[in-house]
């Protein structure tokens, strides 16, 4: 459920990447425009993977939690398919927070 205006942790590697190679060329010709561009870039996809991972982090917590609320309801209620839903749903939050914990 991303959108293109979404940050993306492999959009964002690619621009890091290719900020690097292009501030190295700038290094090696001695072009101080393409190391500031490479710098620039690098930089820009840094900031788009960390924005990433913040998005899929509140994705993860928002996950638990609805899990969480399914699975103590079904539990009251006796709805085993309920709880059993919850209990994978809040899972698969836990799984997308750590995914997406900062290091």
């Amino acid at each position: 459920n991303k959108g293109s205006g979404d940050p993306s942790k492999t959009s964002g590697q690619i621009h890091s990447a290719k900020g690097n190679v292009v501030e190295g060329v700038g290094k090696m010709t001695g072009s101080t425009s393409w190391q500031q561009s490479g710098k620039q870039e690098h930089a820009a996809g840094e900031a788009e993977i960390k924005a990433a991972q913040t998005q899929g982090y509140a994705e993860g917590t928002k996950d638990r939690i609805g899990g969480k609320k399914d699975a103590v309801l079904g539990a009251v209620t006796g709805d085993r398919s309920q709880q059993t839903q919850g209990n994978i749903r809040q899972e698969q939050g836990q799984t997308q927070q750590d995914i997406n914990r900062s290091v």
